[in-house]
């Protein structure tokens, strides 16, 4: 039997034109008037890439940017740490791979996925703002800033993950007469663990990444020394601090690349 056409307004062609017309509606809305580049925008540019190749080295700026790299990699393994332990917790609850019934695993697929979502629908630059405000400039306010949203994010794929196992394995441990708490134990994990680590590390980068940008609020860190350097015009610094975030960034793709490997052999 031959499957009928599709129309214009179905599928991805329903897709496609709503794309378009947000397209279109979007660049509607800019202010043409305005001029697109600041006057002088075009200047402060120039010096700022012209500082590439000059970046400063001296000792003391050295040890400063050794110190603020530190502060940042701190921030974002403790609010990392603390996003595992919550995210793994919460994330095996909205699998609902522990519930026994029918009804109890979709009440704690949704009620679970809920709290994941509300947790990271607030980026971690304004849990950031709040943080700063409720308990000051302090660590803990990194760490938590970058923990609650984390925690949403990581849940919400390590259920998936643990969701996606296959059967085969885990109905083995069942028919063995395991309980569902042994298969997550000796089916699930050992199965989905490689996964989960990658997408681990992967947040780990992008948890110093926020870390850095956060240290604008004023928290120390490799992002509070790039905007006092901006603020002097000094750029030769903040292409030095740049270059170490993306050091950072390096080492840890270095480590997580490593450490999949080591799991492979």
């Amino acid at each position: 039997m031959a499957r009928p056409r599709a129309t214009f307004l179905e599928g991805r062609r329903l897709v496609s034109l709503a794309l378009l017309a947000a397209l279109v509606w979007s660049i509607w809305q800019v202010q043409w008037d305005q001029p697109i580049i600041h006057g002088g925008g075009i200047g402060a540019a120039a010096d700022l890439f012209r500082a590439l190749v000059t970046p400063e080295l001296s000792p003391s700026f050295l040890a400063t940017v050794l110190k603020a790299s530190w502060h940042t990699v701190a921030y974002a393994f403790g609010g990392i740490t603390l996003a595992v332990g919550a995210g793994f917790s919460l994330g095996v609850i909205a699998s609902g791979v522990l519930a026994r019934s029918s009804t109890g695993r979709w009440s704690m697929i949704v009620g679970t996925r809920g709290l994941l979502a509300l947790m990271r629908a607030i980026h971690e630059l304004v849990w950031a703002w709040l943080f700063v405000v409720a308990i000051g400039l302090s660590p803990m306010a990194a760490i938590l800033a970058l923990a609650i949203p984390y925690s949403g994010i990581l849940g919400r794929i390590y259920s998936e993950i643990l969701q996606d196992v296959p059967e085969e394995p885990l109905s083995a441990l069942r028919t063995a007469g395991a309980s569902e708490w042994q298969v997550l134990l000796y089916g699930r994990l050992p199965i989905a663990l490689p996964d989960m680590l990658s997408y681990t590390f992967y947040r780990l980068e992008c948890a110093i990444r926020a870390a850095a940008v956060m240290s604008f609020v004023g928290v120390a860190g490799l992002g509070f020394q790039i905007q006092i350097s901006l603020d002097d015009l000094r750029f030769s610094e903040v292409w030095t601090l740049l270059f170490a975030l993306v050091g950072l960034i390096l080492l840890i793709d270095l480590w997580s690349t490593w450490v999949r490997r080591s799991l492979v052999r």
